[in-house]
This record gives C-alpha cells, structure tokens and sequence, in this order.
C-alpha cells in the first residue's frame, strides 16, 4: 500500500481549522437533517424520506472518522487512516449494508400493497434545503483541500456528491408523488437511495481495507495531489 507523504505545515493552521470545522458543520447537520428526515419520514409515512433520514445518521459516523483524520493529521502529518478510523469506515460499511437491505424489504412490500404515503411535502422540504447545504460544502471543501494538498479532503468532497445524488432522488420521488398522487414514486425513490446506500458501504470497506480516506467514490485510492484549480 502506497503511504501518503505529510504535506500539511505549520503555516496552515487556519486551513486546518476551518477543515476540521467543516467536518463537525457536516455532521452536526447530518444529525438535524437525520432527526427531522426520520420524524416526518415516520408521521407521513413516507419510505424515502425515512431512509434518507436513516443515510443522514450513518454519514454521522463516517464525518466523526473524517474529523479525527483531520485533527490527528494535523498533529502528526500523514493521512493514512488509523485504527480508530478504520473501525469507523468499517461501522459504516455495515450500516449502509443493513440500511440497503431493511430499505429493499420496506420497498418491496409497500409497492405490492399499494402503499400511499400521507405527504410528501417535508420530503420536498428537506431535499432541497440538502441540496444547497451540500452544494457549499463540497465547494468549501475543494478550496480546504487544494489549500492543504490533500488527497483526504478532496475525497471527501467528492464523495460529499452522494448525499447531493441522494437529495436529487427524494426531491423527484417526493415532488412527483405530490405532483401525480403516484404511490408507487415513493417507493421506487426508497428503492434508489437503498442502491445509493449500498454503493457507500462498499466504498466504506474499500478505504478501510486501504487505511486511506483518499480512496475516491469510483474507488481508486489517490495518493497524488490534484494541482490548483482542479476539481474532485
């Protein structure tokens, strides 16, 4: 396994904090986006908007890994995970794989009992307020990691692109229930997030078996620097 050579220095204080203070903003909105996602998702009975509050708690656990890379990176140098970031990577890699299958199983039997949700309005609601969280903070991100050389951080962002795809399908599931009255939308989008899902935990288990959070979401591990102005 190739080592990532520190490129971090003492000059980039403010770099690293304003990485480490986008990873705790990433996870303390994942948990907003997840209590209220599983709330409405339960009291609209909504499947989608259910799972993606249920992705939301499990991007929690992979954004607490991302953090402790940052800070231990920037005590020490060098970006290769530890074991306490691999056992994170691995939890997640799990989670994701359990949320596919219970998401898969819900789908399924809602579609052959022809189930309606209640509303989809908060689905629309939470998808799009996503999709503008997430919009700036891969951007912000791009900037922190291209300051800092790191192959980390501009893995991050561009998995950070998930949550984007995943707010794409709830906002097209939920606005087209609303629009057609189609039960079955609902369903195909949980159907979708779970895909979504299951691509996530094998990415998970990918960098954990490489210890390295430069892995990108296609699965390649970039242990080189993208130069300025590139984008993940």
């Amino acid at each position: 396994m190739a080592t990532i050579i520190p490129r971090f220095t003492p000059g980039n204080e403010k770099l690293y904090a304003r990485a480490a203070a986008l990873a705790l903003i990433t996870i303390l909105y994942n948990i907003i986006e997840g209590l209220v996602s599983v709330f409405y998702g339960m009291k609209d009975e909504s499947v989608s908007l259910f799972g993606f509050g249920l992705d939301s708690f499990v991007e929690v656990v992979s954004g607490i890994g991302i953090w402790h890379m940052i800070l231990r990176t920037r005590r020490n140098g060098g970006e290769d995970a530890d074991r306490f970031e691999q056992r994170a990577l691995r939890i997640t890699g799990s989670a994701f794989f359990v949320l596919t299958a219970g998401l898969v199983i819900t789908s399924v039997v809602d579609l052959s009992r022809g189930h309606r949700p209640e509303s989809t309005f908060w689905g629309m609601v939470v998808s799009v307020v996503s999709l503008v969280s997430m919009w700036a903070l891969i951007r912000a991100k791009v900037k922190v990691g291209e300051g800092l050389n790191s192959p980390a951080i501009l893995a991050d962002a561009a998995c950070t692109r998930a949550c984007l795809q995943l707010s794409a399908v709830l906002l097209v599931a939920s606005a087209g229930y609303r629009i057609t009255g189609i039960g079955g939308l609902d369903s195909a989008g949980a159907l979708i997030i779970s895909a979504i899902c299951f691509r996530e935990g094998k990415e998970a288990f990918g960098k954990a078996r490489a210890r390295s959070f430069a892995c990108a979401c296609g699965g390649k591990c970039n242990t080189g620097v993208q130069g300025p102005g590139s984008r993940v």
